[in-house]
Order: structure tokens, then sequence, then C-alpha cells
């Protein structure tokens, strides 16, 4: 039997919650998370990771789940767009954010941007426009030119700064 086609067994988180599946050694992380979880919300773009829209946030840092295998994400923990809403059928704050400085348009780039901008305010609460601009310069958008989506973080890191 080919190596590629044996399935091998692992055991992540994802959003909070334990999964143990088989996968094929050659199943991207993207791959994993759409079809075998059912989690659409990351996005299959480039399948090079250049464009950004597969981030996810890998063990705490944001990565490309197109670069990564689903075996090597054994053991970890991986939160998807999905996991930044703080219940269904509620907005997070950076979310509601987006929605309010309409920093989408087509919004096929959006769960990237924003896995990649709630990766920053989870280290950086308080960013300034320059660590805005630092943590999204890997995740393309043709459709908004940036400016709302980084008026979007800083509106959101303000209203929390005010509330908190």
């Amino acid at each position: 039997m080919n190596d590629l086609n044996r399935l091998v067994n692992i055991r992540i988180a994802v959003n909070g919650r334990e999964h143990q599946r088989a996968v094929e050694p050659r199943t991207t992380l993207v791959d994993f998370l759409r079809d075998e979880l059912g989690l659409s919300g990351t996005h299959v773009g480039c399948e090079h990771g250049v464009c950004g829209a597969c981030t996810v946030v890998f063990d705490g840092e944001p990565v490309r789940s197109c670069c990564i295998f689903a075996v090597q994400a054994d053991g970890s923990s991986v939160t998807t767009v999905e996991g930044l809403a703080p219940e269904r059928g509620k907005l997070s704050p950076l979310q509601d954010a987006f929605c309010e400085k309409h920093a989408l348009q087509c919004g096929y780039c959006t769960p990237g941007m924003l896995v990649a901008c709630q990766s920053l305010i989870d280290k950086v609460p308080h960013p300034t426009e320059a660590q805005v601009r630092e943590a999204i310069s890997g995740n393309l958008c043709r459709c908004t030119g940036y400016k709302q989506i980084i008026d979007a973080v800083l509106h959101a890191t303000v209203q929390d700064a005010s509330h908190g």
C-alpha cells in the first residue's frame, strides 16, 4: 500500500472542541477543516500560502492552513473564523466592527483577515495603524483597499478600551 494512501489517526482541538479522525497524510489542514469538520468559513484561495484566505490560528500563531498537513496538527489547537464569535448567532467586537466600518465587500478574504486581526488583538489589545498593517500584510484583498479593514480593527480596539 502506498504511504500516501494509508490513514493516520490525529487528534486536534478546533475552536475549543476535540476531534479525532483518520486522515490521509497528504490532506491539508484547510481541507481537513472544510471537508472533515464542515467548517467552511476558512476559504481556499491560492493553495500556495500567498493570499491568506485560509488563515487560521495554529497553537497561538496565524498560519496558512493550505501549507500545513492535517497530520502536522496532531495534538495542536486551531482556531478558525467560526471560533471567533462568542456564541452562535453573535458577533465578536472585531466582527461587528468589520460590519460597522464596511471592511468587507466580496467577503472572500474576510475570514483570513478576521483571524489575522484577532490574532494581533490577542497579543496587542490596542494596536497602532502600523501594527494592523503589518498583521494583515500577508492577506490579499482585491475589494476594500485595506483602509476599511484597518479602520475596523482600530474601531474595535478603541471601543474595547472605552468599555474596559
